[in-house]
């Protein structure tokens, strides 16, 4: 339906009524928990994957056509420094639903995987962790999560499913458990632990070839070795290939699947049906609750490698396959708010669009950009405090509550989801832990000019990298930037040579002292101010050093999920449908792939 029509249809009295009294209720602050449904808006959150706040024609792009996001943008608010808490899948999505820092629930690394690296690992989002679905399901929502989740499954067995979405707060979950990886195209090289898996069959083909060499030596006398040492050794090689190739000889098996709340319905998924079935699940679950309240988080597999589009789309972007995804992507986004005003709810709901993290500069195939395009600002995914891996989208619209076309320049995070979404559902934040976010609402209704934050984080694993000052009374923002990644080759802007920046170690700088930039005058971080160009540089320095100290008080040890003996392929959590380790299935019942 186009835009015109989308704007002359009139939405029932009632329902048209409805906005005004919960704005009223905010206002004055009589509504409580349990009002009435008719007060309760829907909640649509929508969040692309590896997106850069440069892809979108709201954020001034010009050359890929995203017309649905920029309408949406047009009629709502639209955030132009929100920030990821995290450079990467698992642990910014863990902050985002949460509420807190990702190594609050242990969802950070120290070293090693940033990551959620399978399916059958036992790591993922803690039990004791209470999302905003958890909230608003108690609150009378119905909840539903569409797409990927990549917070984890088992624990102890198959079918335990503690880290699963339905155990988290959602009472519907269609999508992928894990995420898209290019081991799920069998066309393109493989992903998921690439580098050990090829060190892995140069030591399995050298064992293999000492053993050949044993065994022709004893054949022409030159070697005085029993059969049976031959044959043991022969063995132990077969032994250590198999030990590995189980499971990264089935990636595509193991981790690209399909399920229905606790059942896996396509294993392995064709890629090529992803995109019709999410839409098909995502409009089906919008005609199911239109009578409300529904929480529906669409956590969409675009732009993530390997960029799987149609051919509808194919060829028609001026960005390659990329450009491609990013416009296929604005279609299914046009296609949901479609099914949102089909269904007379477009006033009735809030929506908000974001990406989880910035583009991904280092996918790349020869000389094609498979990554995303951060805009003016500096660096990509994968960077815990250059700006461009944690700047993403932030777009929210409610007609007749939220100001139509409002621009914010404020810090704001995704964190401040978790409690702007609870409080639009008449809930409260839990106050047995930390809360690291903030409601958003007096901010997008313009009861208040300043972002709550006056002082934000910037992770890259469990490492803090940088920290962000909003003085009061200031148009600054200053930035402090403790470490930062190595560009590799030197000068490049992203780390190409290794796939993707590291958080800490060798390719890691130490600044001594910190670098420091004005992100009012200088968002591209392109000029470090000294003592000698800024006064108050000591100044500073010295307060964001104290906050930093403050903030450091709060921190406390928990499991980490992350850690080896969770990210390790277990195959007794392996999910699976059929016999294992025969796992295969189509939920169409057209045969096996």
């Amino acid at each position: 339906m186009g835009s015109a029509a989308r704007r002359g249809r009139a939405a029932p009295a009632a329902r048209d009524c409805s906005p005004v009294l919960l704005l009223l209720c905010l206002l004055l602050k009589t509504c409580e928990p349990k009002a009435a449904n008719a007060f309760k808006p829907n909640i649509l959150l929508i969040m692309a994957d590896d997106l850069g706040i440069g892809d979108l024609g709201c954020y001034g792009n010009q050359t890929l056509r995203t017309p649905n996001i920029d309408q949406l943008a047009e009629e709502g608010v639209r955030l132009t420094q929100h920030l990821a808490a995290a450079p990467l899948c698992t642990p910014s999505r863990a902050a985002f639903l949460t509420g807190r820092h990702s190594f609050r629930s242990g969802m950070e690394a120290s070293n090693g995987y940033r990551a959620l690296q399978w399916n059958a690992g036992s790591g993922g989002l803690p039990e004791n962790e209470t999302t905003f679905a958890r909230i608003l399901q108690q609150l009378g929502y119905a909840t539903g999560l569409i797409g990927k989740w990549h917070q984890g499954v088992n624990c102890a067995s198959r079918t335990d499913h503690c880290h699963h979405p339905l155990n988290h707060g959602f009472d519907y979950f269609y999508g992928m458990p894990f995420t898209l990886t290019n081991d799920c195209d069998p066309g393109r090289p493989p992903e998921v632990d690439a580098g050990l898996r090829a060190q892995l069959w140069v030591y399995t083909q050298c064992l293999a070839l000492g053993i050949l060499t044993v065994a022709a030596g004893k054949t022409c006398g030159l070697i005085s070795v029993s059969r049976r040492a031959v044959t043991g050794m022969a063995g132990l090689v077969f032994l250590f290939f198999i030990s590995w190739y189980s499971s990264f000889g089935f990636v595509r098996r193991w981790n690209c699947i399909l399920m229905r709340n606790h059942d896996v319905t396509e294993q392995p998924m064709v890629l090529e049906n992803t995109a019709s079935l999410m839409l098909k699940e995502a409009v089906s679950y919008i005609e199911r609750h239109k009578h409300g309240p529904f929480l529906l988080f669409l956590s969409l597999l675009h732009v993530h490698i390997p960029l799987v589009t149609t051919r509808t789309f194919l060829g028609k972007s001026q960005h390659g396959l990329y450009g491609d995804n990013v416009e296929e992507m604005d279609w299914l986004v046009g296609k949901i708010l479609n099914a949102i005003e089909d269904n007379g709810l477009k006033n009735s709901t809030f929506t908000y669009f974001t990406s989880d993290h910035g583009g991904h500069l280092e996918a790349r195939d020869g000389h094609s950009q498979l990554g995303g395009w951060n805009g003016i600002y500096r660096g990509g995914k994968g960077m815990g405090g250059w700006e461009g891996g944690i700047r993403v989208p932030g777009i929210f619209r409610w007609p007749g509550v939220l100001p139509a076309g409002r621009v914010i320049d404020e810090p704001t995070s995704l964190m401040d989801v978790f409690a702007t979404v609870v409080q639009l559902a008449g809930g409260e934040v839990p106050q047995d832990r930390v809360i690291d976010g903030h409601s958003l609402v007096p901010l997008l209704q313009g009861t208040e000019t300043r972002s709550a934050h006056e002082f934000l984080f910037h992770y890259c694993g469990q490492h803090l990298h940088a920290a962000r000052w909003h003085q009061k009374n200031s148009g600054s923002v200053w930035k402090i930037h403790y470490m930062t990644p190595q560009f590799h080759p030197e000068g490049a802007g992203a780390c190409y040579g290794r796939g993707i920046c590291p958080c800490s170690g060798e390719g890691v700088t130490h600044h001594r002292p910190p670098l420091l930039f004005d992100l009012s005058r200088d968002p591209s971080e392109a000029r470090p101010l000294t003592p000698d160009s800024e006064p108050l540089y000591h100044a500073v320095m010295a307060r964001v050093g104290a906050a930093v100290s403050e903030h450091r008080q709060t921190l406390r040890p928990v499991p980490q999920q992350f850690s080896m003996s969770n990210t390790v392929w277990k195959p007794w959590l392996q999910p699976c449908c059929g016999n294992f380790p025969f796992c295969s299935c189509r939920e169409d019942g057209a045969g096996t792939p």
